[in-house]
């Protein structure tokens, strides 16, 4: 009878060990990564006010630039307040600027307000004030 291996052509394959330990370490990978991956809620909401308060900031530079060059055009910021007024259908569901209290901008001055966002989520958002 004929031996089943032939010394030319060695047997290829992975043997039962290798298979297991390719599965064990692949679940420790998924063990270690899935966390990092479930709790993406928070960071969301926390870049999603981060993108509102930059939106916010990009307003206030452009209103500016077009209240000096037609005073008719444009929003006068005189507090934080005034800061939703920037963007376009003003400031989404569940976000405040300020956090209740206006703080008073002067003229040509810049001022920092915080936006209050979903779940605590806070950024700042630069305003400059104009009439």
């Amino acid at each position: 009878m004929r031996a089943l291996s032939n010394p030319r052509h060695p047997q290829t394959g992975f043997t039962l060990i290798e298979l297991v330990m390719v599965i064990v370490i692949l679940g420790i990978l998924s063990a270690v990564a899935i966390p990092k991956f479930v709790d993406l809620r928070s960071d969301a909401q926390t870049a999603a006010t981060q993108g509102v308060a930059g939106a916010i900031s990009a307003g206030a530079a452009i209103n500016v630039a077009t209240r000096k060059a037609n005073a008719s055009k444009g929003v006068a910021v005189t507090d934080c307040a005034d800061g939703a007024l920037l963007l376009q259908g003003g400031l989404p569901a569940n976000y405040s600027l300020g956090g209740g209290l206006p703080l008073p901008v002067p003229e040509g001055e810049t001022v920092v307000c915080t936006l209050n966002g979903p779940n605590g989520t806070t950024a700042n958002a630069t305003l400059i004030g104009i009439l």
